[in-house]
């Protein structure tokens, strides 16, 4: 797999030659163009090296290195080459002893620049393979009891939160295959690759998928449902837990957004999932779905903690408050996320979700609680391993 190298710098030249370079070497690029937002995609994405400007805005050089360095502590070291058009001898110590590994005078010859990556990542392989936290693997399924109760909204913005929030590698399937919507509200058009192209190959792997997948604006990659209602029935129901399976090796979380149909296909993906959430709202008839797919559940033999219940619009009027429900349901509520409808409306026909523009909003907070709630259970195990 292909290094990953986050850029750091103001300068919008200076970013279009580096991704450029780096690129055609084979290199995956991530870029920022502040120290603030590099020191946040360094938590995020997990670069192998990072190429650092001394001037920058919010926090210069100097600062994010030293962040970087007093965050990781002695159990990881992500490389970092120091950028800077300052010749002094001083600024070069300064940079070192905030943490850089190397220091680069520009302008530099991209040749040289590419010889010091290369030293570097080999300099500190064998510590980082051995320290690489290794795939999760966990796939999620999310379900609504009926539509209109915000599933989709849900599942685009709860794998935005997993990876821009928590660090974490996440694939996100639109498994509504006749009308999937995630290329209208992530602002995608008809010509992107979806699983029409893994389903047709005569063979599935991780090249293929990989191929595939559409990489969003917010980092997380998509695989995204038939561009038209016909090609849909291409998707049979053995398709699905093998692309999940092969997603699975590649990601640390798998979210797929289930359609309402409880046939061959979506019985599938429950099989597959480690977890089925059931999205839902404080309604009657919502509570009405949410008991026969309960009663199915069971009957499917599954056990108690694989389905859990979301309620969606948590604090708006309906007249059926949370223990109201879940008297009704007879269980508990899993998860609630809060109700900000035009909020969630505007994000959704701008085609830019709210985790992504407006993750700081209390719709955003909402869900960046559910994506904790989520994450938990790999937070508490790896707590326990490190003792």
């Amino acid at each position: 797999m292909a290094a990953k190298i986050l850029v750091v710098d103001d300068d919008p030249n200076v970013q279009r030659l580096l991704q450029y370079t780096l690129k055609q070497e084979g290199y995956e690029v991530v870029v920022a163009g502040d120290g603030a937002e590099g020191f946040r995609l360094w938590g995020a994405e997990a670069p192998d090296l990072i190429l650092l400007d001394v001037m920058l805005p919010k926090l210069d050089g100097y600062q994010v290195a030293t962040k970087i360095r007093s965050e990781e502590g002695t159990s990881s070291h992500v490389p970092i080459i120091m950028l800077t058009a300052e010749r002094e001898v001083e600024q070069k110590v300064r940079g070192l002893r905030a943490g850089a590994d190397d220091y680069l005078i520009k302008p530099f010859h991209p040749a040289e620049l590419l010889a010091r990556i290369k030293s570097l990542l080999a300099r500190f392989a064998p510590k980082e393979s051995l320290l690489s936290r290794p795939p999760l693997g966990r796939t999620l399924a999310f379900y609504g009891a009926k539509g209109g109760v915000g599933t989709t909204t849900i599942a685009i913005n709860a794998a935005i939160a997993l990876h821009r929030e928590l660090g974490r590698k996440v694939a996100l399937m639109d498994a509504n295959l006749q009308f999937g919507d995630h290329r209208v509200f992530l602002d995608l058009g008809l010509d992107r690759k979806s699983i029409v192209d893994v389903v047709s190959a005569p063979s599935i792997d991780n090249d293929l998928v990989r191929q595939v997948m559409v990489k969003h604006d917010s980092g997380i990659d998509l695989l995204l449902a038939p561009p038209t209602p016909e090609t849909a029935d291409l998707v049979r129901p053995e398709h699905l837990p093998l692309i999940s399976e092969q997603l699975a090796s590649m990601y640390d979380y798998t979210l797929i957004d289930v359609d309402k149909r409880l046939d061959d296909i979506n019985l599938g993906i429950f099989e597959a999932a480690e977890t089925v959430f059931v999205v839902m709202t404080a309604d009657l008839s919502c509570l009405k779905n949410v008991r026969l797919i309960l009663e199915t559940m069971d009957h499917l033999g599954y056990p108690a903690g694989k389905v859990q219940l979301v309620l969606n619009r948590s604090n708006a009027f309906t007249g059926i408050n949370v223990k109201n429900a879940e008297g009704a349901l007879k269980r508990t509520i899993e998860h609630q996320v809060v109700n900000e409808y035009r909020g969630a409306i505007s994000a959704l026909n701008s085609g830019a979700p709210f985790m992504f523009t407006k993750a700081d909003s209390a719709l955003g907070s909402s869900l960046l609680h559910f994506a904790r709630a989520i994450d938990k259970p790999v937070a508490a195990a790896a707590a326990v391993s490190a003792r």
